[in-house]
């Protein structure tokens, strides 16, 4: 039987940038609708989820990574065995901006691919007051320099969060069938998540 024709089961994405911009609030906001607002700095940390689809179980790990630059060699690991990439920056920080340049430079050579399945993700765009980082120049070096999708989100605020994660599933080349799931992701939570207040508008995905 051809490799092919074989539908991809299993995918893992990957969260790289510097300490500080919101990676961990970003999947935790996804994973259980929660907001911690006090950074707690991340070594590294693997969250798994299957979803039954049609018949069929996809799993989909999410790899929170280190912002620190002091465990390169854990980094590229990450990178080798990852099928897609968010990269996160902060609209309030200029230099985490500049962070995810040379991430993806590293990620090109660790991949040897010159177009992989990136995302670049603003984050804390509820910081408008504090923006170092224009919109319009980060839309013009990703999307038309290095032909990535770039979308702008608020862990805090719920904005644009499913929408990260649709976007990395999707460029990570899984079955459009698994769409559906993302609405019914919260019924493999524990059981004790089952009385928090249901989901409003922005956490929805009725897209998919």
């Amino acid at each position: 039987m051809s490799l092919a024709v074989k539908e991809k089961n299993h995918v893992r994405l990957v969260f790289l940038g510097a300490a500080g911009v919101g990676k961990t609030a970003l999947i935790h906001r996804f994973l259980l609708d929660t907001f911690e607002p006090k950074h707690r700095r991340t070594v590294e940390e693997l969250h798994s989820r299957e979803y039954e689809v049609s018949g069929a179980t996809i799993k989909v790990e999410i790899l929170d990574t280190s912002g620190s630059y002091s465990f390169p060699a854990m980094r590229k690991l990450s990178i080798q065995n990852s099928d897609a990439f968010a990269l996160v920056y902060a609209v309030d920080d200029t230099e985490s901006f500049e962070s995810i340049k040379s991430l993806r430079e590293e990620i090109l050579e660790v991949k040897e691919d010159k177009f992989p399945p990136i995302v670049v993700v603003a984050n804390k765009a509820e910081a408008n007051r504090e923006r170092q980082v224009l919109t319009e120049d980060a839309l013009s070096l990703v999307e038309l320099d290095w032909n990535n999708r770039f979308l702008e989100a608020s862990a805090k605020e719920n904005e644009n969060v499913v929408e990260v994660f649709k976007e990395l599933l999707q460029q990570a080349n899984l079955p459009s069938r698994l769409s559906p799931a993302l609405r019914r992701r919260r019924e493999t939570f524990p059981k004790e998540n089952a009385l928090r207040p249901p989901m409003n508008k922005t956490n929805s995905c009725t897209v998919c």
